[in-house]
């Protein structure tokens, strides 16, 4: 496809199926971490990962990808959408292909690293792509249908992986990904319309380089200092974070080209729908991290299982974007983005209910109610976002969007992560206590460290058991047989005691951690409410700010019709 939507006389006819590439594209990079939550467990076996390890084989992604968004995405703008996109998948796919391959937690790591500066490139590019090939009636619609593939790729990741697993390494894993940005990259070059930005302005370095230093640097400080402590690396990182987000914020006001014009967040549909976005995942990421290992560990579902039990929300997100394209028109994206935090408010609160005799059941209708909840604020906010840039800078509209919602769940799994970890350590040691449980010395420490951890002491005191019985079966006398099935019996219950003690630790902490995040998530949505303007106010201000940047900052020059140039 060379001919560029600008030159065409109406709507771009394959629209449509141009749409299906680029969600085909977001689907691979959500699925890149999600589908991780599966298969870690088997990676950290077959490596040897320890805690730390296993973080930065998780975060290691993360940090590229959230960081390097703003500046990619502007270099996108200027040179070739299409072009970021298929580069992007180019190096998504290396790095997968790398990772399935190194055979050391710092080879997992460096591979991590290198699909998330490809991922840094594909998010923003998908979202302007976008943008610039549908017109602005369709690009709601078009955007319901990208935001309903964020969401089942969330879901999707973990049924994947799980399927995989079941008769390969965890090294498919990775692999997957090789065929599928293949065939992205072959219905980019297909199917999606050259484009880049009209006008011939100087990229902003300094702002850029600027933005990827704070960023990059917070994203780390979220990482180190909740899981590992606050050490001098994550106080310098939080130091360095501060000082270059307000270097960073200096130097846009004053560039007559900004790389991102920070004036938009005085805007109050601009400031909302962000923050909206960051909320919205900081409870997404934060209740998946810990309902995936509950299924798993608590309830003992293997990682098919798991991914299959995670379906509903994926069906619901589907249903809430449908009906939010229905109602957003009607009643305004304030009620509409309201109702949906408060709908995931709701379903964090239901999981306070959580206890040691939860059954999956249980978790049903917080999974269907979380899934209507992202459908329906979700994508009016990604919708507003977008419409705050004009044509020019989508691909810089299309990573702040990604920034926010990256930001958000970095937090979410840090904050909520960090409750998590510190609640089901108090009540670990006063479940062991209560229980009367006499464990090694050291052991209760180690079983303290993670659900599976937990389960780990008590299958290795099980299989104490099962050898002192074997010792009792070919003892030399029965004296000694007998005080040997004796012995066993202890270690047995003791085993019973420790499992139930985990598995009773464990659901309470996951009530816990679902009350802190109903009430953020609770908080964060009184505070969207009173910064999204109501219908009628405000709701056409995205566009009209949009061109009136565009026009401004065309003064004096000649206007293109739209932001792609012919590219032959």
């Amino acid at each position: 496809m060379k001919q560029p939507v600008d030159e065409m006389k109406g709507p771009y006819a394959r629209r449509w199926w141009a749409l299906l590439v680029l969600c085909l594209s977001l689907l691979i990079i959500v699925m890149a971490n999600t589908a991780l939550t599966v298969a870690a467990p088997d990676m950290t076996k077959d490596l040897g990962l320890s805690s730390s390890d296993l973080q930065w084989v998780i975060d290691g992604y993360t940090v590229p990808y959230a960081a390097l968004m703003l500046l990619l995405g502007a270099i996108g703008d200027k040179y070739s959408r299409r072009g970021a996109l298929v580069l992007g998948l180019v190096v998504f796919g290396a790095g997968s292909v790398a990772g399935s391959l190194v055979d050391s937690s710092g080879g997992v790591i460096a591979a991590r690293a290198v699909m998330g500066f490809g991922a840094a490139m594909i998010m923003p590019a998908t979202l302007s792509l976008l943008a610039a090939t549908f017109p602005r009636a369709e690009r709601a619609k078009a955007i319901v249908l990208w935001t309903a593939t964020a969401g089942l790729a969330i879901a999707a990741g973990p049924l994947v992986a799980g399927a995989l697993l079941e008769d390969h390494g965890w090294a498919s894993t990775f692999l997957i990904n090789v065929p599928v940005a293949a065939l992205a990259i072959v219905g980019a070059f297909v199917l999606i319309p050259p484009s880049k930005a009209g006008h011939s302005n100087r990229i902003d370095y300094v702002g850029g380089l600027l933005s990827v230093i704070w960023t990059g640097a917070l994203i780390y400080m979220i990482i180190q200092g909740p899981h590992f402590g606050w050490d001098v690396k994550a106080v310098s990182a939080a130091v360095v974070a501060g000082i270059g987000l307000l270097a960073f914020v200096a130097w846009e006001l004053r560039h007559p080209h900004p790389i991102l014009n920070v004036r938009r967040f005085l805007d109050r549909r601009f400031a909302g729908s962000n923050l909206a976005v960051a909320l919205f995942f900081l409870a997404v990421f934060g209740a998946f991290y810990y309902l995936t290992q509950h299924l798993q560990f608590v309830l003992g579902y293997n990682p098919l299982e798991t991914g299959v039990r995670m379906l509903p929300l994926a069906g619901a997100v589907f249903v809430g974007s449908a009906l939010t394209g229905y109602l957003t028109p009607r009643i305004g994206m304030k009620i509409t983005v309201s109702a949906g935090m408060v709908a995931g408010t709701a379903a964090l609160a239901l999981l306070t209910r959580v206890d040691a005799s939860s059954s999956y059941g249980d978790f049903v209708a917080p999974l269907i109610i979380l899934g209507l909840a992202i459908g329906l604020a979700l994508s009016p906010c990604t919708d507003a976002i977008m419409g705050a840039f004009p044509e020019s800078e989508l691909g810089v509209g299309g990573a702040v969007n990604d920034t926010s919602l990256e930001l958000g769940g970095s937090l979410g799994i840090a904050i909520l992560g960090s409750v998590l970890a510190s609640s089901y350590s108090s009540k670990l040691s006063d479940a062991a206590a209560a229980s009367g449980t006499k464990l090694p010395d050291g052991t209760l420490d180690t079983a303290q460290d993670s659900v599976g951890a937990g389960y780990a002491v008590a299958q290795g005191i099980g299989d104490q058991a099962r050898a002192v019985g074997e010792k009792a079966a070919h003892a030399g006398s029965q004296q000694q047989a007998a005080q040997l099935k004796g012995q066993a019996e202890q270690l047995a219950q003791g085993a019973d005691k420790m499992a139930d003690a985990v598995g009773s630790a464990f659901s309470d902490a996951v009530a816990h951690t679902s009350l802190i995040g109903a009430v953020i998530l609770g908080a964060g949505t009184v505070l969207v409410a009173a910064l999204l303007p109501r219908k009628g106010r405000g709701e056409a201000a995205p566009s009209e700010t949009a061109s009136s940047e565009t026009a401004s900052s065309e003064s004096g020059a000649e206007k293109p019709s739209r932001e792609r140039q012919p590219q032959r």
